[in-house]
C-alpha cells in the first residue's frame, strides 16, 4: 500500500550533463520499494495545485532513496533548486516493478535515464546471488551514458552504444544486445530481458524477447498523471489471456509487463 512520507534532501548532485542525483532520507518507502516501481514527488518549488511528478526509483537502500532525472521541464526545473536538509513529499511504493528472480542470464537494456530502475534491479539481483547482470546502455552521445560508474562497481558487466559513435558501438544499442543473444542461443543459455527507456528500444526488446520465446519485462514508459490508477492518462494496450485487448493503466497495472501481453 502506498505511503505519503516526508523525506529530508540528503544529497542532490549533477548525474551528467542535464541530469541529476536526488538522494532522500526516506525510510518507510527505502523498506518497501521494489525494483521497477516509482514514486510520486510533490516538487516543494511549485505552486500548490501543481501536481505531482513521478519518478522511477535507482536504489533504495539504508533508509535512503535515490532518484536519477533529467531536466526535461518545469517540474524538474523546480526540483533543481530543492537543497540538502530540505524536506521533500513522497508517494508510493506505486506500480508494479519487475521480478526478483530470473533463470538464466539477466539482460539489462537500457535508453537514457532509463537505466535508473536497472541499477536497483541489478543490485537486487547480485544481492540474491540470481546470475550476474550485462547492461546494455545506448545513447544519442557519450553524455547520455549514466552512471556507468556505478554499475561497474556493483560488478555488472557493461556494455554501451552510441549514436554518434563517441562511446561503446556506433549505432543502436541493439546491436550489441544481438550480438550477446545470438552468443547466448549458440551456447543454448537460458536468459531473461529486462528493458526501460524510450518506446522505440522497448518495443525492439519486447519483439526479441517474443522471437526468442524467452521472458521479457517491459517498463512502459507512458505520460502519468494522477499516478494511482484515477485519470486513465497513462493506457497501454495489453492481451488478456482469453486473447480480448485490455486498456491497462501503466501506474498501477504496470508499469512493467510481460512482453509477450503488449499490444504495439
Amino acid at each position: 500500500m502506498a505511503i505519503n512520507e516526508i523525506t529530508r534532501v540528503a544529497s542532490h548532485e549533477p548525474a551528467g550533463p542535464g541530469y541529476r542525483f536526488l538522494v532522500l532520507d526516506a525510510p518507510q518507502l527505502a523498506a518497501q520499494l521494489v525494483p521497477g516501481q516509482f514514486v510520486h514527488v510533490k516538487v516543494p518549488a511549485l505552486e500548490a495545485s501543481a501536481l505531482r511528478r513521478p519518478f522511477s526509483v535507482f536504489d533504495a537502500d539504508n533508509g535512503q532513496v535515490a532518484l536519477l532525472y533529467k531536466n526535461v521541464g518545469r517540474g524538474t526545473a523546480a526540483l533543481n533548486t530543492v537543497q540538502p536538509g530540505e524536506t521533500v513529499e513522497v508517494m508510493g511504493p506505486l506500480g508494479h516493478g519487475f521480478p526478483e528472480t530470473c533463470k538464466g542470464v539477466p539482460l539489462l537494456v537500457g535508453g537514457g535515464y532509463g537505466v535508473a530502475p536497472l541499477y536497483f534491479l541489478a543490485k537486487r539481483l547480485l544481492a540474491a546471488g540470481i546470475g550476474k547482470p550485462i547492461l546494455f546502455v545506448g545513447g544519442r552521445t557519450k553524455d547520455d551514458l549514466l552512471a556507468l560508474d556505478r554499475f561497474a562497481a556493483l560488478g555488472v558487466e557493461v556494455r554501451t552504444a552510441t549514436n554518434d559513435g563517441s562511446e561503446g558501438v556506433k549505432g543502436f544499442v541493439t546491436e550489441p544486445l544481438d550480438d550477446a543473444l545470438i552468443e547466448l542461443r549458440q551456447k543454448d543459455e537460458p536468459f531473461e530481458l529486462f528493458t526501460c527507456g524510450p518506446d522505440g528500444l522497448l518495443k525492439a526488446v519486447a519483439m526479441r524477447a517474443t522471437g526468442t520465446g524467452m521472458p521479457g519485462w517491459i517498463s512502459m514508459d507512458r505520460h502519468m498523471v494522477c499516478g494511482v490508477g484515477a485519470c486513465f492518462a497513462c493506457i497501454q494496450k495489453v492481451k488478456l489471456p482469453n486473447g480480448d485487448v485490455f486498456n491497462a493503466r501503466c501506474c498501477v497495472n504496470g508499469p512493467v509487463f510481460k512482453a509477450e501481453d503488449l499490444v504495439w
